[in-house]
């Protein structure tokens, strides 16, 4: 029925045409790209394949399943489909006549997993729907010209692949990484040079135009509408799409000069066999970037070293003929962080509570960096989880008497419950203890849901030896 009322929704006809938002919409600066290695474009995507109810449909699809925060305006995708029944006609007719204006984009600051903030734009989702349709028909067209060592964003690809590629290049012999970190790339995006870009690919001035308004709607902050004069904000759905042609650029640069590299968004590692060749490769680069896109590189984040003391998409690499993927030190400190924070001994919740709460991050987690070749990490992780969760139940018997009983009613002997209940330690050196190992084996926490970051290993096993140690009368376990 979903289905059924989508196609009478997009399948209104021409219609109304309708007013321009704007009538005197500024006309579009096709700039040309002095590094541009694509040929012009002699014909290209049409704005009527835009708009065709196909690819309008499935663009709806799209932005219902993404979801996401209202823009500027303030409509919910929710309420898109009822919009969408009555003002269609005439948001197609601007579109095909080459005056659509699109909205300013919402500000949002989010906190990044390496500290700071990232600057995000909100399309409305009338802009959102736009996007996706124009995404799906030009990605279409300039997918397959794309590098082959490039993996973000891009149907089939994913950045285990751009991981386990970068691994296969480090085991070739390949000992230096050049890692090249560009500096608030999607904030600094060059207009004109990205429009250049596109011409070369697009023909259909009302495509142009559009993305051209898309780039300098203006972003909404506090209430007043600033201008962007440069960026490609972060939100979008065209945006991944227009960075990677943008990177492209890049990408043919260091093809043409015979490198080996992989490339995730604007995450670029190139590979060299030595250190000296790794720091002509940076800074001769550096200078391309620079002289070409107008990017800048940001020196204190780059570096030109070996591959086991940098990180890429969250993985290192181990050391050795044999190469494994490891988890990098930072998503470990991240994630210890995260679980720290949902396994707060203060948040007054229930163990219940807090290990359905966690288990959906741990399972998200897994998904991704479960790719990892060194489960002993996966295990101590583990266990350090576990522990926490312990040390929660701890907390909150509160009483030595309640401890007591709570010990023993778990299977807890006397002789060891008692010492336990009446330690003066606290809950996170007693979560060590053999006790709340017996109370609280790794078995209860499975009924709770928590699910082990090792699933293809179990961890349980009976015959595990167990790590003890003496705390003032009290033995430790690691478990």
């Amino acid at each position: 029925m979903q289905r059924q009322n989508n196609q009478v929704m997009l399948n209104l006809g021409t219609g109304v045409t309708g007013e321009a938002r704007n009538a005197a919409a500024q006309e579009t600066e096709i700039g040309t790209a002095k590094a541009c290695l694509e040929r012009p474009a002699a014909a290209g995507p049409s704005m009527e394949s835009i708009v065709e109810r196909n690819n309008m449909r499935r663009a709806l699809e799209q932005v219902r399943r993404n979801k996401g925060a209202p823009g500027a305006d303030g409509m919910t995708v929710d309420a898109l489909a009822s919009h969408l029944k009555k003002h269609w006609p005439a948001i197609r007719g601007q579109l095909l006549d080459g005056t659509y204006q699109p909205q300013p984009v919402r500000r949002v600051e989010i906190p990044k997993a390496s500290g700071g903030t990232r600057l995000l734009g909100i399309p409305c989702v009338i802009d959102r729907l736009i996007q996706q349709a124009a995404l799906q028909v030009l990605q279409a067209a300039w997918d397959p010209t794309f590098s082959e060592h490039s993996y973000g964003f891009r149907p089939g690809r994913s950045a285990h692949q751009a991981v386990k590629q970068a691994q296969e290049l480090i085991a070739s012999g390949h000992a230096i990484v050049v890692d090249l970190d560009l500096e608030k790339f999607f904030d600094r995006v060059n207009h004109d040079i990205l429009m250049g870009l596109v011409a070369k690919r697009v023909t259909d001035k009302r495509i142009l135009k559009l993305i051209r308004g898309f780039l300098t709607a203006g972003v909404l902050i506090d209430g007043l509408v600033g201008p962007t004069e440069e960026g490609t904000p972060q939100g979008g759905p065209l945006s991944p799409l227009l960075s990677n042609l943008m990177l492209d650029v890049l990408d043919k640069e260091l093809e043409k000069r015979g490198h080996h590299f992989v490339r995730y968004a604007d995450d670029c590692n190139i590979y060299v066999r030595s250190q000296r060749a790794g720091e002509r490769v940076m800074t001769s680069i550096e200078l391309f970037l620079t002289k070409h896109l107008k990017l800048t590189v940001n020196k204190a984040k780059s570096a030109v070293a070996a591959p086991q003391v940098r990180k890429f998409l969250g993985f290192s690499f181990t050391s050795g003929t044999n190469t494994k993927r490891r988890l990098a030190p930072q998503t470990v400190a991240r994630f210890k962080a995260r679980v720290q924070e949902l396994t707060r001994r203060t948040r007054g919740r229930s163990l219940v509570q807090i290990v359905k709460e966690l288990s959906v991050y741990l399972i998200g987690w897994r998904g991704y960096f479960g790719f990892c070749e060194t489960p002993t990490v996966l295990r101590a992780l583990e266990q350090w989880t576990r522990r926490r969760l312990r040390a929660i139940a701890w907390k909150q018997w509160k009483r030595g008497r309640t401890r007591f009983a709570q010990l023993i009613k778990r299977g807890v002997d006397v002789a060891l419950a008692a010492p336990t209940a009446g330690s003066p330690h606290g809950p996170w050196r007693i979560s060590n203890s053999p006790a709340l190992a017996i109370a609280f084996p790794t078995a209860f926490f499975a009924t709770l849901g928590l699910p082990s970051l090792v699933p293809s290993k179990p961890h349980n096993s009976p015959n595990r030896r167990i790590r003890t140690r003496t705390y003032g009368g009290v033995g430790g376990a690691v478990s």
